[in-house]
């Protein structure tokens, strides 16, 4: 195998700490044209469908590819903004503010970058500017509260592939889930008690999280216990009654069982139990996107209300909010305080020294 190097590397540069902030990935435009390979990697991924190669090869491409990327790009079009897709301004928004916040406190000694499990950026994109411009400790924040294997294993499945073809290895340090972190939990009950204080409070506060196939949580992935633990912390912090809130799961796909309770039934239900008002939050977003704005502030309103519900309200993802950014550094130097704050210990001074004088580049 020929591994990757850097011709321009220069032995003088000054070690930099790297930040990769991660999300799931959009297409690059709301066509089915753009939304076909975007799928097409998203669905191939092994983590995120666990059915025999050969079988979902033969229904990915007979089928799905050939009837779902026109649907969705159908619903990326209510979505879609002067800006683009919402999740991809978001992170870059999120990124900007990130590395603001982190010169600030640390000076030019890290940079942030952002990319996207699925489509553009791509990690290996990020990780080569990152890495050629001097990065050689590197914090991963996959903007997924919630670990899952579908999710934030699979970011790790890209970083560790990239890494197989590269030389020099950066120290790596994974932020592989904050679900219940004091900052993260402050930062949604916040987001729950702003929108109460301009819009007063509603019947039930419903907590929808992304679905995923109840057999993944038989076969032992942590997301639906986390998920529960985030909604328990948050219910604490705002002093509810369990009669109060729900904990809701979105956005199934296929036949087999999901975890439930599914939101969209729930909202069909809830109006005929005599709730005629919700408001719905969805914390395992960091940022809204196609499953927030479109399915639940659009589609699943519609549910409600034909149900005879009579007031629905979708609070929205932290996005780049300063609650947001200031939870994005709290986590980056709980990991990185003595990355950031250490001088250049004597062995790698000695080292730059060795190498310069056997005729590498200053």
């Amino acid at each position: 195998m020929k591994y990757q190097g850097y011709s321009d590397y220069d032995h003088s540069q000054t070690p930099t700490v790297g930040v990769l902030i991660t999300n799931l990935g959009t297409p690059e435009a709301a066509t089915a044209k753009a939304l076909r390979p975007y799928l097409k990697q998203f669905l191939w991924d092994p983590r995120v469908v666990e059915v025999p190669r050969p079988l979902w090869w033969l229904i990915l491409n007979g089928i799905i590819l050939r009837v779902r990327p026109r649907r969705s790009a159908q619903a990326y079009q209510e979505v879609w903004t002067d800006r683009g897709s919402p999740l991809m301004y978001h992170t870059h928004d999120q990124a900007q503010a990130l590395q603001q916040a982190l010169r600030a406190k640390y000076g030019d000694s890290v940079v942030v970058a952002f990319a996207m499990r699925y489509g553009q950026p791509s990690i290996d994109t990020a990780l080569e500017s990152l890495l050629s411009s001097g990065v050689r400790k590197l914090i991963v924040l996959p903007l997924y509260p919630q670990y899952s294997a579908a999710t934030t294993g699979s970011t790790f499945d890209a970083i560790a592939h990239n890494f197989t073809s590269r030389r020099w290895l950066p120290d790596l340090r994974f932020i592989s889930h904050y679900h219940d972190h004091p900052v993260f939990i402050g930062a949604i009950a916040e987001r729950i008690r702003q929108h109460w204080h301009q819009f007063g409070r509603a019947d039930k506060l419903v907590l929808s999280y992304h679905g995923m196939p109840q057999r993944y949580l038989e076969q032992g992935d942590p997301y639906h216990c986390e998920c529960h633990k985030t909604t328990r912390l948050i219910a604490e912090q705002l002093g509810l009654e369990s009669s109060d809130y729900l904990t809701t799961f979105q956005s199934r796909f296929g036949r087999e069982p999901w975890l439930q309770p599914y939101t969209d039934d729930t909202l069909k239900s809830l109006p005929k139990q005599g709730i005629k008002s919700v408001q719905i939050i969805c914390p395992g977003f960091s940022s809204d996107c196609l499953e927030t704005i479109e399915e639940i502030g659009g589609e699943n309103r519609e549910y409600f209300l034909e149900s005879g519900g009579e007031r629905y309200e979708y609070i929205p993802c932290l996005n780049s909010d300063a609650d947001h950014i200031n939870l994005m550094q709290t986590l980056v130097s709980e990991q990185a305080s003595d990355w950031l704050t250490s001088p250049p210990s004597q062995d790698a001074v000695l080292t730059q020294t060795l190498a310069v004088k056997m005729g590498a580049k200053q």
